[in-house]
């Protein structure tokens, strides 16, 4: 990607306090562009008679062009769509109509982030007659992965990333009051517990004291699944009603300093069930800690 993508948001501020939007992780900045994380409610009407373009990366070798033709075509249903290769060839000749609407891959980090960690985000972006990338009004961001972990940590996901995104836009319409102030509000207060749901979970994604089943009942004592990446894959392309996904975004076991977040989404409907966000450390290693499982076994 472009080194204008990768600074795009770099500019933007409150990184911690508001990391929360995927429905998961929403986040809610203040920024110098035309940038924002909920559309407003002209947007919002635009973006539906928009065509949306899914920009593909213009590195042949990566996974992602597959994996994002493949998640979109199972699970994108807001808009038309057509799928474009980033650069001055294609994407450039179209990002400026504003009957086209974006859904692209940016590489991002934030100046008041002391550990100068970099993300990948997946945004839903309006097109128009802006000169930089970074001006493009953005009606959704959702943070994928950090940058330079291994693509087949995330790529498993995609399908409840992009439906978590289309939820985001539907709320949005269904809520035109809402906006980068009052977003996260909105979503903290319409958590629901997961008791009466399945938890699928990877072991990569479990702290040690809590990397197995028996283990977990003692904090946690309703149904979790230990699952491959393939399984949970399954389990969201098929909709399970009864199961939530944890969605987590981490250094992958890196020894850098760095913070772990954790989403768990619905399968179904992407709804957020839960999020929690902490400092790596020797005692609070990444992924799932005990004291996430005490939290949402006191969940009512």
């Amino acid at each position: 990607m472009k080194k204008s993508c990768i600074n795009k948001l770099e500019e933007r501020s409150k990184l911690i306090s508001t990391f929360l939007f995927l429905g998961i992780l929403l986040l809610s900045f203040n920024n110098c562009f035309s940038q924002q994380t909920v559309g407003t409610p002209e947007q919002i009407k635009h973006f539906f008679r928009t065509k949306t373009y899914v920009v593909l990366e213009n590195n042949p070798l990566l996974e992602y062009n597959g994996i994002i033709k493949e998640t979109i075509k199972k699970h994108w249903d807001l808009s038309d769509y057509e799928f474009v290769t980033f650069g001055k060839n294609e994407f450039e000749k179209v990002r400026m109509d504003t009957s086209f609407s974006f859904i692209i891959f940016h590489k991002l980090y934030f100046n008041k982030d002391k550990t100068r960690a970099q993300y990948n985000f997946l945004s839903l972006e309006l097109g128009g007659d802006y000169k930089f990338i970074k001006q493009m009004p953005d009606l959704c961001s959702v943070p994928v992965s950090y940058v330079d972990v291994e693509e087949d940590v995330y790529n498993y996901k995609m399908g409840l990333i992009i439906r978590f995104l289309q939820s985001h836009i539907k709320i949005s319409r269904e809520h035109p009051e809402l906006n980068s102030s009052n977003i996260i509000k909105y979503y903290n207060k319409n958590t629901s517990n997961i008791h009466n749901k399945t938890l699928y979970v990877t072991k990569n994604d479990l702290a040690k004291e809590v990397n197995t089943l028996s283990k977990i009942k003692k904090y946690y004592p309703y149904k979790v699944k230990i699952a491959t990446r393939d399984e949970i894959k399954q389990v969201i392309d098929n909709h399970d009603k009864d199961a939530v996904i944890l969605h987590k975004v981490g250094p992958e076991h890196s020894k850098r300093k760095a913070r772990c977040y954790n989403t768990i989404l619905g399968a179904n409907d992407a709804k957020l069930y839960y999020f929690s966000y902490h400092m790596i450390s020797d005692k609070k290693p990444e992924g799932l800690l005990a004291k996430d499982f005490k939290k949402m076994a006191k969940a009512k």
